[in-house]
């Protein structure tokens, strides 16, 4: 849309709401010397607001979960509070999002598709191509800041996976964190792909929260999420009740780590006996009751990646079983605590006039847990799955979900809970991986109640409904940048009008080198890579497309490619077509390479061989903090110990499900390597450490000879040799997603099993930490020379 044409979209109270934010000022009339004298007139303080009535908007934005999840669309996991809503308003059943968490995040809060908007894959995975950048641009202004700007109160709750890795620590710069330029008032969650709910790294703003329970006391970061979004909604509306409000709740679940408590999951034992073949036709079935799909949709088979669950050893099965069971759990536990977020806006009798977006997903259901499942969901990104043996799984049977697990379930649920469709989460090519069950309700701008509409829609297209509903203008310009045009579709035209054609006609598809095209009920799709395969990736070219009528075929289970090639071509040049136009090319498919800063060409917080940490610094991700990884490298601390002996973490990196710690326990030096929850390596010194000020030192010597090898450690206090030990095996991707680096405790889920996840801070006093690698590592006499190396850190105190 032209610049023009958006400026005659101006809102319905007239102000001139196209160039954000709006002049707050006006020049005088008459000026006079007394104020007394009659001729003194001054308009009173305007207060910006929106059109009058403009809605509240809560956008609820579910993780993980298949179109065939939830119950309003036929699923095992009972959620009665999205069944409530969609009786009473709409359920879309051609609802799209791009097939993975960041990209779909960003493309919903802008209106943009993903690659537009620079979020082409995860943060994690920038690259320096525009389209894969994870930087948003700044003529795309979040939805939130520009509702902001036009007078609402704005907060986010749970999961911000947008922050460029490089901007991801305490420093900043806070351009892309909610409240930063995400134009959020308020935020309180978490910054990262996903989070251990009994042990989070929570942030309130732009400052980390320390939680002050444990599970044992009772603590869940779903609930913790809920009772902070209602207490804001209630304060929202005490203090500024004439503004609308717009609340994103995006708490992370149903993401792994599938963390409930155990009553949730018992809830469903013996659900899922059957196993995931039996599972899809039930799900089937109740589909097509609910009139979700058609009559004749027909199921799609089950590709031979997954094996058939009566293929599962049997004495495996309880462990398959129970996974499922405290999957639909965390769901169900999930929708209640969002139920009593909708309670507190029924209470406060906001209902009527409140648009609620329940989003059932934010990709399709999740394979990452591979065939087995897993016990630790991080096994999946270091490549050690082989050590989740189902003889490891069955021994911690009882554990999953619990605090000491971080658990995945099977593909073969993943594939189930994406009934009727083909795939999985990260397959942008086809439906499993992209459709999730919408649910829209708005008693006063929807008549309609307990309906479904079935004209495609996709993600992008969230952001312009909102802002037609509130009266509001899609921006020409935001802060003087000149904005480009949203390239979503507003969704209001089906609300009331459930055979009205659709008017997104054309999407694209692409993640990892899966993609695929949409047109007029036409899709041309290629599946390029199986997430959960170990296989060399095909040549772009050498990919095979299908071809799929889905005005007749609904589920994509009759492959026309052979009967139609001149249709196939056609829409594969369509295909080209967006992808040029939307920033999607070069198609980049490397996953190991992207992990590189390096290859990559993506900035690095941390640079050389060297980093300095001082007491007091933690919550540090592993983007923020000195590689140690498939490499030699040394921890070196200056502390204090003080009469009578230390206790305590004096550094610590990772969870329990993988890192290290650094620590004393009875008063000796001790460092601990935690490979993946399988197996802790200890090395303590011979001795106590006596009082006073002493430089202690770990160095690790690594094996080399390819990533994830073992090493030998050796301690040192002041120089001279304390201990050491063998370490067998280490991690070569990733200690924890959200638990970070910490100086002078653990903060999350603890390393070590020698110490407990709170009351684990050093008892003495920290002056300097230095990490190092490689000839950073090398020290004469295994001392750092304080005028030398870190000579601010040695100097403090």
């Amino acid at each position: 849309m032209t610049t023009q044409g958006r400026d005659k979209l101006d809102n319905r109270d007239g102000k001139p709401r196209s160039h954000l934010p709006m002049r707050n000022t006006q020049r005088s009339g008459l000026i006079t010397y007394d104020a007394k004298d009659p001729d003194s007139k001054f308009p009173p303080i305007e207060q910006l607001r929106p059109p009058a009535g403009a809605p509240n908007v809560l956008l609820i934005l579910l993780d993980d979960a298949g179109f065939g999840a939830a119950s309003p669309f036929g699923g095992p996991c009972q959620t009665p509070v999205a069944e409530k809503l969609a009786a009473k308003g709409l359920k879309f059943n051609r609802f799209h999002t791009t097939a993975l968490c960041a990209p779909t995040r960003q493309a919903l809060l802008t209106g943009r598709n993903h690659h537009s908007a620079g979020m082409g894959s995860i943060t994690e995975l920038a690259t320096g191509a525009p389209g894969y950048c994870s930087v948003l641009p700044n003529s795309m202004a979040p939805l939130a800041m520009t509702l902001k700007l036009n007078g609402y109160c704005t907060a986010q709750f749970g999961k911000c996976h947008e922050v460029p890795v490089w901007q991801s620590s305490s420093i900043g710069p806070f351009d892309a964190w909610p409240t930063g330029g995400g134009g959020f008032e308020y935020f309180y969650g978490f910054i990262g792909g996903e989070a251990n709910q009994w042990y989070p790294s929570i942030y309130e703003g732009t400052r980390p929260v320390e939680i002050d329970r444990t599970p044992e006391e009772g603590y869940h970061l779903i609930e913790d999420m809920a009772d902070k979004a209602i207490q804001w909604i209630g304060q929202q509306k005490s203090l500024a009740s004439d503004r609308p409000f717009f609340v994103y709740f995006a708490p992370g679940a149903t993401h792994a780590p599938h963390h409930v408590p155990k009553d949730w999951a018992d809830k469903y034992k013996g659900k899922f006996d059957g196993g995931w073949d039996k599972l899809r036709e039930e799900i089937f079935a109740r589909q097509k009751k609910l009139g979700v799909i058609p009559a004749d949709a027909e199921l799609t088979a089950r590709p031979a990646e997954i094996p058939a669950f009566d293929d599962m050893p049997e004495a495996f099965k309880p462990v398959l079983r129970r996974q499922m069971e405290v999957y639909a759990g965390f769901m169900e536990y999930t929708d209640h605590q969002i139920g009593r977020i909708i309670e507190a806006v029924e209470k406060l009798g906001l209902m009527e006039d409140t648009l609620i977006y329940y989003i059932i997903g934010d990709n399709g259901a999740s394979g990452e847990g591979s065939i087995n499942g897993c016990f630790n969901e991080t096994s999946f990104f270091n490549g050690i799955l082989q050590f989740e043996t189902p003889e490891y799984l069955m021994e911690r049977l009882d554990q999953f979900g619990g605090p000491d697990s971080y658990n995945h379930y099977s593909v073969g649920w993943a594939h189930a809970l994406n009934t009727p469709y083909q795939w999985t989460k990260v397959i942008a090519s086809h439906f499993g991986g992209v459709r999730n069950g919408t649910i829209v309700h708005w008693p006063k701008g929807i008549a309609a109640q307990g309906e479904i509409r079935t004209q495609f829609s996709h993600v992008i297209d969230v952001a312009p409904t909102i802002l037609e509903a509130a009266g509001l203008p899609q921006p020409v310009s935001v802060n003087g940048i000149q904005q480009d045009p949203i390239e979503g579709v507003s969704m209001i035209y089906a609300f009331n009008e459930a055979a009205a054609p659709e008017r997104h006609e054309t999407q694209y598809f692409e993640i990892m080198g899966n993609r695929g095209i949409y047109h007029k009920g036409w899709t041309a799709v290629t599946k390029h890579s199986t997430p959960w395969v170990k296989a060399p990736t095909p040549a772009l070219d050498d990919d095979v497309w299908e071809l799929y009528d889905t005005n007749t075929d609904w589920s994509q289970a009759r492959n026309l490619a052979k009967e139609m090639p001149e249709k196939l071509h056609e829409l594969q040049r369509l295909w080209l077509i967006e992808a040029a136009r939307y920033k999607v090319l070069p198609i980049d498919d490397r996953t190991v390479e992207k992990f590189d800063p390096a290859i990559a060409g993506r900035p690095v917080l941390i640079r050389g061989n060297t980093q300095l940490l001082f007491p007091g610094m933690g919550r540090l991700s592993e983007n923020t903090a000195l590689n140690l990884k498939n490499k030699s490298h040394s921890v070196t601390a200056e502390i204090v110990v003080p009469e009578g002996g230390a206790e305590g973490v004096i550094i610590s990196q990772g969870a329990n499900i993988g890192g290290w710690s650094l620590y004393c326990k009875d008063g000796k030096l001790k460092y601990c390597y935690n490979f993946g929850g399988f197996e802790r390596f200890y090395v303590e010194s011979a001795a106590a450490l006596p009082s006073g000020e002493h430089q202690v030192r770990m160095e690790f010597a690594y094996d080399g000879g390819g990533l994830g090898k073992g090493g030998n450690v050796m301690l040192f206090v002041d120089g001279a040799p304390v201990g050491e030990g063998r370490v067998n095996a280490t991690l070569a991707m990733v200690f924890s997603a959200d638990d970070g680096l910490d100086v002078g405790e653990d903060s999350g889920a603890p390393v070590s099993e020698e110490y407990g996840s709170r009351g684990n801070r050093f008892t003495g006093r920290i002056k300097g930490v230095q990490l190092a690698i490689a000839e950073g590592a090398v020290a004469e006499d295994h001392l750092v020379s304080p005028e030398e190396a870190i000579r601010v850190a040695m100097a403090r105190q």
